[in-house]
């Protein structure tokens, strides 16, 4: 199943997903802003079943795992003919949906999102045969520290952090740059009308028209969720604040 973009031109970043589910998408792809973009041609998604890379009447992926234990494992080969004839380019980054991967950031969704587009593979059972891995050289990344039934939602969750930064996706480009971890940080709390809720009134430096009271009370509160919610974040920007100083 492929979601092509409708102009001529085909789209300069694409996402291509090796799923045994590609029923599963685009799902939460295909509307809102990244289904606006999908449909407007600005990146292009394609979806192939691993399982058309079966080579028996049952199109079996999967074995039990040597050495025993509970479960299936999806077979190197055959994930291996799948990846092969996806036949993607050389300078797209071949990802792999896995809960021991390496965190996703925004850092490397940036790197993501200037290249060509990924090729995202979605395991399911109790994984994927190792020399696979190798010997496809993919990059095993994950969105958390828990486990799916699937990396489905994990590629999704994905493909949705690059095609928002995407040119022409994002109505105002300050929308991306002034957010939970662009800078390091988490985002600074926001408000909106009325401006009293229930008793809650919009924090009074917000209202008052001094720009630059409001740019110092949004730092501020950054670096204070920050250092209370997420203390390895602002850990890292501690030693990147001493290493600038130092150097």
């Amino acid at each position: 199943m492929t979601s092509e973009p409708t102009p001529s031109e085909p789209a300069a970043w694409r996402a291509t997903v090796l799923t045994l589910f590609p029923d599963m998408f685009p799902g939460p792809l295909g509307a809102s802003l990244a289904g606006r973009a999908l449909t407007g041609g600005l990146w292009a998604l394609e979806t192939r079943d691993i399982r058309a890379s079966a080579t028996d009447r049952h199109r079996s992926v999967d074995d039990t795992p040597a050495g025993g234990g509970p479960g299936m494992v999806l077979r190197a080969d055959i994930l291996a003919a799948a990846i092969d004839a996806a036949a993607v380019a050389p300078d797209r980054p071949r990802l792999l949906m896995s809960p021991r991967g390496r965190p996703l950031t925004q850092a490397r969704v940036l790197e993501l999102a200037a290249g060509p587009g990924p090729l995202i593979v979605c395991g399911r059972f109790e994984g994927i045969d190792q020399r696979v891995i190798e010997a496809r050289a993919l990059e095993e990344v994950s969105i958390g520290d828990y486990v799916l039934s699937g990396g489905e939602i994990a590629a999704m969750a994905l493909i949705d952090a690059c095609v928002r930064l995407l040119p022409g996706v994002m109505g105002k480009q300050a929308s991306g740059t002034e957010e939970s971890f662009s800078a390091g940080l988490l985002e600074y709390p926001q408000y909106t009308r009325p401006q009293e809720f229930e008793g809650r009134q919009i924090p009074e430096v917000l209202i008052s028209g001094d720009h630059a009271k409001v740019a110092a009370w949004r730092l501020a509160q950054s670096e204070a969720l920050t250092a209370a919610r997420r203390p390895d974040l602002w850990a890292g920007k501690a030693d990147r604040t001493k290493k600038a100083t130092d150097g």
